[in-house]
Parts: structure tokens; C-alpha cells; sequence
């Protein structure tokens, strides 16, 4: 082979290594998501879905016995709030007496070690108007478990 052939061969297989690293490095960079929540969020997250979608799935009337079935995704300080207060319409879990249709968790703020809030919002779906509205959903850490601490509206 002349000199200038492998000359050429040689730089022509370089590029190709260097533009192989090169995209592989561009696909590694590019798809990776960085982890804007903290850790207290990531494991909360998971719970409060689960409940409300049990909440959702089920009857939502605040009766004693819907308040029972909740009972493990509650802390003890909620569930003794709730024991205490009468049957009535009104959600306390959607902060309505008008039930949603769906909900979805959204952003979520650590408040300390074993507290956090998470923005739920709650979506109706009617023949004239879809609409949605916020509430502000607190979790605390009891015994190794992220369990619903207070509910509020933030309107």
C-alpha cells in the first residue's frame, strides 16, 4: 500500500472512532434526566398516588366506615382528626363537596426530613366546561411509611 493510501485509510478509520465516541457521548448526555426532586419526594410520590387512586376508585362520602378503609395510608394524627367529625358530603381529601372526576400529582416540596408537600390537582370533566382546581396535600413519615398528614385547599 502507497504511503498516502494508508495515510488516508488510517485518518479516514479515526474519524469514524472519534465520530462513533462522539454520538455515543451525545446519546448518553442527551437522554439522561436530571433529578429535580428530592429524595423525600421520590418515595412519597408512589403513596400519595396510590391513595388517592383508592380514594378515586372507591367511594369518596365521608362516612366512618370510607374513613376505616382509609386508614393505612393516614397518619395517626389525621385519623384521629377524622374519626372525630361526622358523617358528611364534604371531602375532606379533595376539599369539595363536588366529587372530581381525576386528579394528578404534581410538584412536590420537601419541608424537612420527614415532611412533604405535594401539589394534587383535581380535575371535573362536565358537558360544558372542563375545569380543575389545586389542593395542597402533606405526608409524613411514620414508622419507615409516607402517610397523609393534612389536606388543604390553596384557593
Amino acid at each position: 500500500m502507497k504511503p498516502a493510501n494508508k495515510f488516508r485509510a488510517d485518518t479516514i478509520r479515526r474519524l469514524i472512532v472519534f465520530l462513533f465516541l462522539f454520538s455515543a457521548a451525545i446519546v448518553g448526555f442527551g437522554c439522561s434526566q436530571p433529578i429535580l426532586e428530592s429524595n423525600e419526594c421520590i418515595e412519597a410520590r408512589d403513596p400519595v398516588k396510590r391513595f388517592y387512586s383508592f380514594h378515586f376508585g372507591n367511594e369518596m362520602l365521608a362516612s366512618k366506615e370510607n374513613i376505616e378503609k382509609r386508614k393505612k395510608y393516614l397518619s395517626k394524627r389525621l385519623n384521629a382528626e377524622l374519626n372525630d367529625r361526622s358523617d358528611t358530603k364534604f371531602d375532606y381529601f379533595t376539599q369539595t363537596a363536588d366529587y372530581p372526576k381525576a386528579f394528578r400529582a404534581g410538584k412536590c416540596d420537601s419541608t424537612a426530613g420527614d415532611r412533604v408537600k405535594f401539589e394534587v390537582l383535581l380535575f371535573w370533566r362536565t358537558n360544558e366546561k372542563n375545569s380543575q382546581r389545586a389542593i395542597q396535600v402533606e405526608m409524613v413519615k411514620e414508622n419507615s411509611r409516607w402517610l397523609i398528614d393534612r389536606v388543604e385547599s390553596k384557593e
